[in-house]
């Protein structure tokens, strides 16, 4: 499970100091997303609970890395770089893509047990056995953008900026990659309780397939539906906040 490819700082981002934190939260990016987009959501919660936000590699600092367009294999190298942390009550949220991740990385955890999550909060997206026969990944580059547009989940500036963009398609491409390839284990479960969020008009997410995910946890299940499409927590940053302090006070 553990690798020695890469340390852990180069996946593992802290944006502000939480020193005598009781809880942490990891944060799981969603396709071609960064660290950086979590943010304000570390302003939010330190110092009483340390925010990790993961960095996959193929952006940003790590944009001449090779993406990793397995995931399991990433989520192999991110049990094994959270297994390194300190044993501390933990939360996972993770949005699209990286609601799958944070599933997949529990699971590694839980097997391992070592620093498995308290809860998974997942985010935009489908159950893990839930199918369709997506292919994004093998469009071409206007493609994938129009796809992006669709979601309206990548910043209008990178829109206008060819540059920016074109630095940006190969991590989008690799993480679409990730996902679409990706076939959960038949009958795969975790221990930990699953609180699921998502958006009443997702074009990725039906409220049938969001509410399939009861079936992959032993623990407790909840879902809450939000006004919106795929980026729904955009728009409703408060209330998501506030659903994952709930999730942190119960875990603290």
């Amino acid at each position: 499970m553990r690798s020695d490819d890469g340390g852990t700082a180069a996946w593992v981002r802290r944006f502000h100091d939480a020193t005598g934190s009781t809880t942490r939260l990891v944060c799981f990016p969603y396709a071609g997303g960064s660290a950086s987009f979590f943010h304000p959501v570390s302003a939010r919660f330190s110092p009483g609970t340390e925010v990790v936000a993961l960095q996959y590699p193929g952006r940003q600092d790590r944009r001449r890395e090779p993406c990793i367009t397995d995931l399991g294999k990433l989520a192999d190298e991110i049990a094994g770089k959270l297994a390194t942390l300190s044993a501390k009550p933990t939360v996972f949220f993770g949005h699209s893509m990286g609601a799958v991740l944070a599933f997949e990385t529990a699971y590694r955890l839980e097997q391992a047990g070592t620093n498995a999550p308290a809860t998974v909060v997942a985010s935009g997206r489908r159950a893990p056995s839930t199918r369709r026969e997506d292919r994004v990944h093998e469009r071409d580059d206007e493609g994938l953008i129009a796809e992006l547009r669709l979601l309206n989940g990548t910043d209008s500036a990178v829109f206008g900026d060819d540059e920016l963009l074109q630095l940006a398609l190969p991590s989008i491409r690799g993480d679409y990659t990730a996902i679409e390839t990706y076939r959960c284990e038949p009958g795969r479960r975790i221990a930990a309780p699953i609180a699921v969020l998502t958006g009443d008009s997702d074009p990725k997410t039906t409220l049938a397939e969001a509410e399939a995910w009861r079936e992959h946890t032993e623990g407790a299940f909840t879902i809450r539906v939000f006004a919106g499409g795929h980026f729904f927590l955009a728009d409703h940053q408060a209330d998501v906040t506030a659903e994952i302090a709930g999730h942190l006070g119960a875990v603290g």
